[in-house]
């Protein structure tokens, strides 16, 4: 339940007596000449109201502050780049991610009872064990190019279209265009140039973008998305562009976040971006979640919501005890906020125990931003266990092709994606 419910219940039942009297004929013009006005005043003051104090203290938003928070750590787990498996790493988490989020894609922000019944009346496990087999509206287009067809078994002819993996693929042009030097101002140009949509905290940003407001402003102007998830699911190019490297891996991912994001929208990005960085050169989740902390501020919410995660995963019985826990928690924040969501990822990967059908599965069957979540489970364990560890009907029916819907960049070939990773990955160890 949203934290003013009250207040959405109020303003939905005025606006239900204003269309019930304008029907009838009633004068209804001045009363909504004022709430507007009300309301209009309302969201000035919010968006002037500063932060509480411990967010003034321990949630900076310049590079430089946030890591003189953070607590100790390694910074970087190779000098050089270790190119030891490292394609095999790489197409794991790319097609972890690519798996996690088109097996996530047809229930995104399903609540678990209606998952099941999908599940039931296909005949299918639950947890998902493979795709689905059906959907309730098969002839849904997402971003005007996949309908949901495309993201059942024996629909699918490719990695379908998904914000989840179109930013990894924009990320990587961006490391091709500007180098391992990119700026934010960089990523601004590379968001005009290729994004024809985007949406909350990133629709925001890239329409001040188009009206002239600078990079270094446009994710803090009028933006109440600013914490949500878009930063976090952006997360992945910086990981595999800088493999072994936590630091660098996170400050990749801040230039891109600050964009769109401020205070833990950016370290969520910057948290699994340094996850990911380091899961190319440790054994478990639980390590390169451990080492992924040590690159946000040490007091911030999202690490001792993650901190909580990794304390409380033990004592779970299931999944389902997990999303309790996340509901107990987190009542009242947004189905796509990045801390709940975070949390929900730790525990897949956690409660996965290494196995990426599994971990992938209990993810999707937790729910909120599923789609999300399950792609960032399934690029961590992927870099970890490598594209030889994941059964292959998973990604066999891509057929080596994925969809964006990118200005003039919709098609790529898997393959070609993976090589140039290790091509981008070798610039930055230069």
């Amino acid at each position: 339940m949203p934290y003013f419910d009250d207040l959405r219940d109020l303003l939905n039942e005025t606006l239900l007596w204003a269309d019930l009297r304008h029907e009838q004929g009633g004068d209804v013009q001045g009363l909504l000449k004022r709430l507007r006005k009300d309301l209009k005043r309302a969201r000035k003051e919010l968006r002037k109201t500063a932060p509480g104090v411990a967010t003034r203290q321990y949630e900076p938003n310049a590079l430089e502050r946030i890591r003189a928070l953070r607590p100790d750590g390694p910074r970087r787990l190779w000098q050089q780049l270790d190119t030891t498996g490292l394609e095999d790493k790489l197409k794991g988490a790319w097609l972890g991610r690519a798996i996690g989020c088109t097996l996530g894609a047809p229930v995104e922000n399903w609540s678990i009872a209606e998952m099941e019944r999908l599940a039931s009346r296909c005949g299918a496990a639950f947890p998902p064990t493979d795709y689905w087999l059906e959907h309730p509206r098969p002839d849904e287009v997402r971003y005007a190019k996949s309908c949901m067809a495309d993201y059942l078994k024996g629909g699918m002819s490719c990695v379908p279209v998904d914000d989840d993996v179109t930013y990894t693929l924009l990320g990587l042009l961006i490391l091709e265009e500007y180098g391992p030097g990119f700026t934010t101002d960089d990523v601004g140009q590379a968001w005009v140039k290729y994004l024809p949509m985007a949406c909350t905290a990133e629709d925001v940003a890239l329409r001040n973008l188009k009206k002239g407001v600078s990079a270094a402003k446009a994710g803090g102007k009028d933006n109440p998305f600013q914490e949500w998830i878009g930063a976090d699911i952006r997360s992945d190019p910086w990981g595999y562009a800088a493999p072994g490297w936590p630091e660098k891996a996170a400050e990749f991912a801040y230039r891109d976040a600050y964009l769109s994001h401020r205070h833990n929208g950016v370290y969520g990005a910057m948290f699994f971006s340094a996850v990911i960085a380091a899961a190319f050169a440790t054994d478990t989740p639980g390590d390169a979640l451990t080492l992924g902390l040590t690159e946000i501020p040490e007091h911030c919410r999202l690490a001792h919501d993650v901190h909580w995660a990794l304390e409380t995963a033990s004592s779970l019985k299931d999944w389902r005890e997990a999303r309790v826990a996340v509901d107990a928690r987190f009542g009242g924040m947004h189905a796509v906020h990045t801390n709940n969501n975070a949390c929900l990822t730790i525990f897949g990967l956690l409660l996965g125990e290494m196995d990426f059908t599994k971990t992938i599965g209990i993810t999707i069957a937790m729910g909120l931003d599923n789609d999300c979540t399950a792609a960032t489970a399934g690029s961590i364990l992927g870099a970890i266990i490598g594209a030889r560890n994941i059964p292959p009907y998973w990604w066999k029916p891509f057929r080596n092709r994925t969809r964006t819907y990118m200005n003039g960049q919709e098609w790529f070939r898997n393959s070609d994606v993976v090589r140039r990773f290790v091509a981008v990955a070798k610039k930055t160890f230069q």
